[in-house]
């Protein structure tokens, strides 16, 4: 058909299941475990609904500038799109549009490869080494850009600050993008460098740590003139991108820091417990910093282990990829989930060495 011809044609990205069962537990996705903070449930039973019926703020004020308070910067600094995806995806379509090709790990978040294939920008891959670091040096080659998920995923690692400005430092003529969608559970935010960079794009999600991915918030800190860049380009786009009840609610939760820190607390010590229990059953892991465990096991299939959790409603992530086939990205739940987890594989692991 020849109107296919002139169709824009990519591979899109497949995201994790969501799949809907009585008495499952799911630990597939990196959503957190917790509901939001309780003022986030007030405010949305008292919102007035006949507001629905006017568009929302075009420039999501209130949580633009609540944002710049929390991490004290100025509101020009700061701009607020539709989840992480949508802010990167905004930046990618800014800041990439040079011939030369964009650099980024050979194993990351799976969506880079599928903007860079759908805005049309040239990509290289950069291989983590075998410690599943990045190399800096395979980031001082020319390039048209480069992004880093730091932590990273699905391996959990986080590299240092010094390694971030490193590459940073050697790319001043293109605009490099941090990634920091699981910075709260034990990374390093590159926050501090911004006075010295101005090609420095952090971005960061309510998603994971906030407890909001159903709301869709994300966000991005720069320099004034790569914010209003981004904003040009949304505005030319759509002036009307994120829902008031996100505007209204993601406010409140950035509100309430003692209830934030208190989830992120449970969740990071829920982890460090589950990575002692998987290390005991003979699993090897990098040192996630993330709300995740990339882990595998030397004698068990990762396949075969992912099936068999299934089947008992146990949703954890697998990826048949190169590198990637014997290992599982297991999101960390609550107390009671990582336990039923680590009790079904401890009787797994049993049964199968019968």
């Amino acid at each position: 058909m020849k109107w296919e011809d002139n169709v824009r044609k990519v591979i899109p990205y497949v995201p994790g299941e969501q799949p809907n069962k009585e008495k499952m537990i799911k630990l597939n996705t990196n959503e957190c475990p917790y509901p939001p903070a309780p003022a986030v449930e007030k405010a949305l039973r008292e919102m007035d609904m006949s507001e629905f019926r006017l568009y929302p703020d075009p420039n999501i004020t209130g949580l633009t500038e609540g944002l710049a308070d929390y991490y004290g910067l100025k509101k020009e600094q700061v701009f607020v799109g539709v989840g992480s995806d949508d802010v990167l995806a905004m930046a990618f379509l800014t800041f990439f549009n040079s011939d030369k090709p964009i650099l980024f790990p050979d194993i990351t978040y799976s969506f880079y490869d599928v903007w860079a294939d759908v805005f049309k920008i040239p990509y290289k891959l950069c291989k983590l080494q075998e410690d599943w670091h990045i190399n800096p040096k395979d980031y001082k080659q020319e390039n048209g850009g480069v992004v880093i998920a730091n932590p990273n995923a699905p391996t959990g690692l986080l590299e240092s600050l010094e390694t971030i400005e490193e590459i940073i430092k050697a790319n001043p003529d293109v605009i490099v993008i941090v990634d920091e969608a699981y910075v709260d559970f034990g990374g390093v935010s590159a926050l501090p460098l911004l006075d010295k960079y101005e090609n420095l794009l952090i971005v960061q999600t309510f998603s994971k740590s906030r407890a909001m991915a159903g709301m869709r918030i994300g966000y991005a800190f720069g320099n004034e003139k790569l914010i209003k860049y981004l904003n040009d380009v949304k505005f030319s786009i759509n002036s009307y991108t994120m829902n008031k009840p996100s505007q209204v609610l993601g406010l409140e939760m950035l509100k309430d820091k003692a209830y934030f820190e208190e989830i992120v607390g449970k969740i990071v010590k829920t982890r460090e417990w589950t990575k002692k229990e998987l290390a005991a059953l003979g699993f090897t892991f990098p040192d996630s910093k993330t709300n995740f465990i990339f882990a595998s096991h030397e004698s068990v299939p990762a396949k075969e282990l992912f099936e068999a959790l299934q089947k008992e409603n146990i949703f954890v992530r697998y990826f048949n990829k190169e590198r990637l086939s014997n290992s599982l990205r297991i999101s960390i739940g609550t107390d009671e989930e990582m336990q039923t987890l680590v009790e079904f594989v401890k009787s797994y692991m049993e049964a199968r060495r019968k």
